[in-house]
């Protein structure tokens, strides 16, 4: 008997223990994911619901210090849609997007590839190619305004040796946007060749000796087994490559301030002059294409997530 209540009590005590465990269990979970959701709501719900709320408003400074906004609707939206720098800068942002992402994609490929091959001196050269990467935005930016200066810019003088006259890298609209996209271009192959390369690592070399064992060359073990396999790390390569040339606004306004004529204003420098760059500042429009921004690399996000999944099907 004294065996009987001795197992019954502790049934009793697991069945009550058991709730205590599940709660506890709970209160430690939240406890965890209190601080991201903390963050996720102070750093991208809150500034979200801000700027959408300054594109539905008329926010003047007078109104952001009287807290008095006139309720526009989707006026903002319509001014923006209708301005004649829309389809320049929506044009301009293509441009420079698509050109930087592909081509930052393609050199980052081509030294990962590279440098995979482990040779003498690869680490050395490796950082040094992070240089451009780890140098603050505003010496970079104020480094390419020298090289391509018309008057006394190396780039200039370099052309001039081999007989080609003064280019206005800068200054003509036939040139700027050209010259921001290769200044964006040198700033981004460095990530796409620390993306790479770490994807490279990942591919086991066995692949590569069984290839070489059935006669494939080079190009076809890249063909075969290196790029299928990289696709990946190739998708989210591009996506967040695409995300942020699409808010690229330093190197563009100190090299061009989107000029000259809007030559170089994309969407982004469009949404900052708004702001901040005409001494009269008119937040609601800036808003207004920040969210046309927001709704691109949202729709971007998304066709990510359907190829990951057609990956992983």
């Amino acid at each position: 008997m004294t065996s009987l209540h001795t197992r019954a009590g502790a049934v009793r005590e697991a069945a009550h223990a058991a709730p205590r465990r599940r709660r506890t269990g709970r209160w430690t979970a939240a406890a965890f994911l209190a601080p991201l959701i903390i963050y996720m709501i102070v750093f991208y719900a809150y500034p979200l619901y801000r700027n959408i709320d300054l594109s539905l408003h008329d926010y003047t400074p007078r109104a952001f210090i009287q807290g008095n906004p006139e309720f526009t609707g989707l006026a903002n939206y319509r001014a923006i849609l209708s301005d004649d720098t829309f389809l320049r800068a929506l044009r301009n942002t293509a441009v420079f997007t698509l050109a930087s992402i592909a081509a930052q994609y393609l050199i980052g490929l081509a030294l990962a590839v590279f440098f995979h091959r482990n040779f003498r001196l690869s680490g050395v050269l490796r950082a040094l190619f992070l240089v451009p990467w780890l140098l603050p935005l505003i010496v970079s930016a104020s480094t390419w305004s020298w090289l391509l200066n018309s008057d006394n810019g190396i780039v200039n003088a370099a052309l001039q040796a081999f007989g080609i006259g003064q280019i206005n890298w800068l200054t003509s609209p036939d040139t700027a946007l050209l010259a921001v996209t290769v200044a964006n271009i040198w700033l981004g192959v460095p990530f796409n060749l620390v993306i790479l390369y770490a994807g490279l690592q990942n591919i086991p070399g066995d692949l590569y000796e069984a290839a070489g064992l059935d006669g494939a060359g080079p190009w076809q073990r890249f063909t075969r087994i290196t790029f299928p396999l990289l696709r990946p790390v190739t998708l989210i390569t591009l996506l967040l490559g695409l995300i942020y040339t699409l808010k690229v606004v330093d190197i563009i306004w100190i090299m061009t301030r989107g000029g000259p004529a809007d030559a170089s204003t994309t969407l982004a420098i469009w949404s900052y002059r708004e702001a901040f760059g005409t001494g009269q500042p008119d937040f609601s429009p800036a808003a207004a294409v920040g969210n046309l921004l927001i709704l691109i690399a949202f729709v971007a996000g998304l066709v990510h997530v359907r190829l990951q999944r057609e990956e992983t099907a």
